[in-house]
């Protein structure tokens, strides 16, 4: 916990710093990245989701974290390679829970206040999928299990979010080729946060862009189809309730449907914009509908 600490009194000035440079840069350069009012969501959405996350660490994911080591299969010795596999393992499984969020509606439901801005800078880095530590630790079970200790864990999951924040930017166009080629990039990540049919559930990687390489998810940003950023159905309602809750109330009209109960499940885990009837589409048909 005190390295946690230390690194919350490291990147809170680094955070303050950049973002405000960035607001700055914008207003004198009237680049127009920043409104008060999306800056203030945003800021509304990390203090829900920090709260929650403290919570959860202390009354369930310490615990179940903890069990899986107690019950490892090895006893890892504490050297660059531990660290070195253990950065891969959570930045591999981060991979596939960011896909579930993309990927089932459900966790969608959790995930689509993260993508719910129609602005893109530093700031929308830190708004926060408000329930997501709710399951979140789920899908990190295997790494105790393998041996590696559940504070190093928690505190490279932190460490690694701070490069995952960074990447919420205009301003940098391109990293050099090599580095694009492995690290997720501000371009990629820009990609991630588009609406765009060609765009939509793409560049799922934290730190990593190999993942997206390896399992069909990569997807470069094209200079002749500018990212448009929000969602492809941005809610009229922008309050401070609804904006966390406005994908539970379209799942729960859709379950209110006349259909029957495997539908009804089907609207809950198939991707989002799945329907029974074709009066929506998931990203995967839009885009063979476009072809």
């Amino acid at each position: 916990m005190e390295r946690e600490q230390l690194l919350l009194l490291i990147t809170t000035p680094l955070y303050i710093f950049v973002i405000g440079l960035e607001i700055v840069l914008s207003n004198w350069n009237k680049w127009g990245l920043y409104t008060i009012k999306d800056t203030l969501t945003n800021l509304y959405l990390m203090l829900l989701n920090m709260g929650l996350d403290i919570a959860m660490r202390f009354i369930i994911a310490f615990s179940a974290l903890q069990f899986m080591y107690e019950h490892r299969i090895f006893n890892l010795e504490h050297n660059w390679l531990y660290w070195v596999g253990l950065a891969l393992g959570i930045d591999f499984l981060y991979y596939w829970l960011h896909w579930a969020d993309h990927y089932c509606r459900l966790f969608w439901a959790v995930h689509v206040t993260h993508h719910s801005s129609e602005y893109y800078n530093l700031s929308t880095g830190f708004r926060s999928s408000v329930f997501e530590p709710l399951y979140r630790f789920i899908f990190y079970l295997p790494l105790p299990l393998l041996g590696f200790d559940v504070l190093d864990i928690m505190f490279l999951h932190s460490a690694l979010q701070i490069y995952g924040i960074l990447v919420h930017t205009q301003r940098v166009r391109h990293l050099p080729r090599f580095l694009e080629y492995v690290l997720v990039s501000p371009s990629h990540h820009r990609v991630h946060h588009g609406s765009n049919i060609k765009y939509l559930d793409k560049n799922m990687g934290m730190t990593l862009i190999i993942w997206d390489r390896m399992f069909g998810t990569f997807q470069e940003e094209d200079p002749n189809e500018p990212v448009v950023y929000g969602l492809t159905k941005n809610p009229e309602d922008r309050g401070p309730v609804n904006i966390v809750f406005h994908e539970w109330k379209n799942i729960w009209t859709d379950l209110k449907k006349p259909v029957g109960f495997i539908t009804k499940l089907k609207y809950i885990i198939m991707p989002p914009g799945w329907s029974h009837d074709g009066s929506t589409q998931t990203s995967s048909q839009l885009r063979n509908q476009k072809k």
